[in-house]
């Protein structure tokens, strides 16, 4: 990606995720707007609102898993990176907000804390703001190492073109 070069599997997959990211935090950033100018209030409108953002989070995570190239990559990530490296990464940028978000959503939508509601979805929202980022910065410092000058120009001078 540096390089200049065609983008790699891992790098399509982590712009691909950052992005996914982004558009769910700006519709579900915007939900409780525009969903209250239904006339619906209270438990209602974020009842509403969490399980839009519920249902986009899994349609997302679904479609993102079921890409040919994430599960090349994840099946390369398992067998070449330590498990305890993707469990140090993964943890706290990944997994950690994402339990955290779908469980305040699951509470705004049982109705557990109707004093609390707004806060909880706004905590969700922004820890999946929160996510994003953090993928972002996984992806930008979490690189391969990158080959000597020397291989890639030996590679590149055997690989020539027949015309």
């Amino acid at each position: 990606m540096r390089s200049g070069g065609a983008l790699g599997v891992r790098e399509i997959n982590d712009i691909r995720w950052v992005m996914t990211s982004g558009i769910w935090v700006v519709i579900v950033a915007l939900a409780p707007t525009i969903v209250g100018t239904y006339d619906l209030a209270g438990h209602e409108l974020w009842l509403v609102c969490s399980l839009l953002a519920l249902t986009l989070l899994v349609v997302m995570t679904v479609a993102f898993a079921r890409t040919p190239e994430n599960r090349a990559e994840l099946a390369a990530n398992l067998a070449t990176v330590p498990k305890a490296k993707i469990a140090l990464v993964m943890g706290p940028s990944f997994w950690l907000p994402m339990v955290v978000l779908v469980l305040a959503f699951v509470l705004v939508a049982l109705g557990s804390f109707p004093d609390q509601e707004q806060a909880l979805y706004l905590t969700a929202v922004a820890l999946g703001l929160v996510q994003g980022a953090l993928m972002l910065f996984v992806g930008v410092f979490w690189q391969p190492p990158q080959s000597a000058p020397s291989d890639r120009a030996g590679s590149a001078a055997s690989g020539g073109s027949s015309t």
